[in-house]
């Protein structure tokens, strides 16, 4: 008895102590440190926060060589994605990693010249326990247009069948007759260079010699997907799109470029391209696709090749098919292993399919709101996706971290996922915003690589060779028609000709002295006969015929 009521007396004890911040606080800077520390090269992302708190000392990295274990950057409109963005940039820049990122307003252009301190940014980073230094960055502009910067063009047959059906929104038949055309293209070495090549190539083939030429081998093509597909064609055009498909292609070796030891930052500007977000979004796909075509096996290096990042990645996938499902996660998959690290920017988990998710080992997760039963259900969703912690409620962090701040977890040195850490984040070291105008077409004129990407190029190309061959057909039909009718014409003309010959005979004949005599003989003797006398009678002594 004695023994139970000191075992009660000690659990009282125990669990009624009061609360010590203190501790609780030392024991969330021990276990971010353990969890987050490295002496390997980084990037320093911040530190963590705890009951509202800055920890300084708790300070929250990625390991240079997990960048190419890709990543998620996610949170609701506002809540500081595009900032978070340009430290990363900026940090691997210094580390001599190039990096390609889309510019959706065209405000990360400021990265070329430095920030200016101001007691914001001075308060932020000396909660950090840092010194800000604003620094100006090596970047190279490049546009769709050819207007913002240098253009960046591919082929068609670059592209490929599955991101051009994508673009045009295709459905699965229009898919696969798009994927006859290039099958049929590389069989008979036609280059498709731009869109009038592919127009070329589907008026071929949905018509005429052309369709009953693939009709075994390839199939038929029928009047209506063809038209179908050709409408697409030209609305894209209409769109102004058509520069981004010719010559000269992108020598996609460009994007992988240092200056002075530090990695370039290439920024596509689509800000006059917004209102088409699956057109440049797939094109950013299709680059990352040449990469993983053209670089070599790199193995685990100390820090990747390019890390390239993906805003507005939910647009990839909507309403993708199969094959473009497939294509974007073999890509994924695959292209860690070439050196190249990919991160996907969105406003929400749930936008990215479970397929590509799983593989984005580090995560920064910005504020969500939730307004909506929708909202609440993605916040749940999302909540799911994070392990456990001893620090946070992620429901209730998630709704309440501040514009520059953000729930993360990554990989460690040895590709172990670090604790979950909310983050107040490092602030940038360049401008916030774009560049002048004046500035900005400075650069971009200043550029060697858009005075190579600015005119384009026009080669003998499928339209060229198809032309031909459509024209010489129709000039070999057009003279066969005209033999065909030449001899029907010598067919008509050839008994008139005849009659005309053997009357011209006749009338010679009957022209002969000899004619003449039988003529003579034969009136004789029809006369005679009509009057009942021989006219071989003579005329007697007694008169003749009538009896004189």
């Amino acid at each position: 008895m004695s023994t139970i009521f000191l075992f009660l007396v000690n659990f009282q004890i125990v669990f009624t102590k009061p609360f010590n911040p203190v501790s609780k606080k030392e024991d969330f800077i021990a276990a971010v440190q353990k969890s987050y520390n490295t002496a390997l090269p980084s990037i320093h992302l911040g530190s963590g926060i705890l009951n509202g708190e800055i920890m300084t000392d708790a300070r929250v990295t990625i390991p240079l060589r997990m960048m190419n274990r890709h990543g998620l950057i996610a949170g609701a409109t506002g809540s500081g994605k595009t900032r978070t963005l340009q430290v990363l940039a900026e940090q691997l820049s210094d580390a001599g990693v190039p990096v390609f990122m889309s510019d959706i307003k065209g405000d990360l252009s400021g990265m070329a010249q430095p920030g200016t301190t101001n007691p914001r940014l001075e308060e932020r980073a000396t909660a950090l326990g840092m010194t800000f230094k604003p620094e100006s960055f090596p970047i190279e502009l490049y546009s769709l247009s050819g207007k913002l910067g240098a253009q960046m063009r591919a082929t068609i047959l670059e592209f490929g069948p599955a991101l051009l059906s994508k673009i045009l929104d295709l459905n699965d038949t229009q898919s696969g007759v798009l994927s006859i055309l290039f099958k049929y293209a590389d069989d008979k070495q036609l280059p498709m260079v731009d869109l009038n090549d592919l127009k070329k190539v589907l008026a071929y083939l949905s018509e005429g010699d052309g369709a009953a030429e693939i009709k075994s081998d390839y199939g038929t093509i029928s009047s209506s997907s063809a038209g179908t597909i050709l409408r697409k064609i030209v609305a894209l055009e209409q769109q102004g799109a058509e520069g981004i498909f010719g010559e000269k292609s992108f020598d996609i070796d460009a994007l992988i470029s240092k200056v002075d030891g530090r990695g370039v930052i290439s920024l596509l500007n689509v800000s006059d391209v917004q209102d088409k977000p699956a057109l440049f979004s797939t094109f950013m796909l299709s680059l990352l696709a040449e990469l993983y075509a053209t670089l070599p096996e790199a193995g685990d290096l100390d820090k990747p090749k390019l890390v390239f990042f993906l805003d507005e990645a939910h647009l990839l996938f909507k309403d993708a098919s199969k094959a473009f499902m497939e294509q974007i996660e073999k890509v994924v998959r695959l292209i860690r292993s070439k050196g190249v690290g990919i991160f996907f920017c969105t406003q929400m988990a749930q936008d990215i399919p479970d397929s590509v998710l799983s593989q984005l080992g580090n995560r920064v997760q910005h504020v969500l709101r939730a307004f909506t039963p929708k909202d609440a259900e993605g916040l749940k969703q999302t909540v799911k996706t994070y392990p456990r912690s001893d620090y946070y409620k992620i429901d209730e962090i998630l709704t309440t971290l501040g514009i520059g701040q953000a729930l993360i977890t990554v990989l460690n040195e040895k590709g172990i996922p670090t604790e979950v850490v909310a983050t107040h984040l490092v602030p940038p070291r360049s401008i916030m915003g774009p560049l002048t105008t004046a500035d900005y077409e400075n650069h971009v004129r200043s550029s060697d690589l858009y005075k190579k990407y600015k005119d384009p190029i026009d080669p003998e190309s499928a339209y060229e060779i198809l032309s031909k061959r459509m024209d010489a057909a129709s000039r070999a039909a057009e003279e066969q028609e005209a033999q065909k009718v030449a001899e029907k014409e010598a067919a008509k003309a050839a008994p008139r000709g005849r009659a005309r010959e053997e009357k011209g005979m006749f009338e010679e004949a009957l022209a002969s002295p000899l004619a003449k005599q039988v003529g003579r003989e034969l009136v004789r003797g029809v006369f005679g006969m009509l009057f009942g006398k021989s006219t071989s009678s003579r005329s007697k002594k007694s008169g003749g015929m009538f009896g004189f």
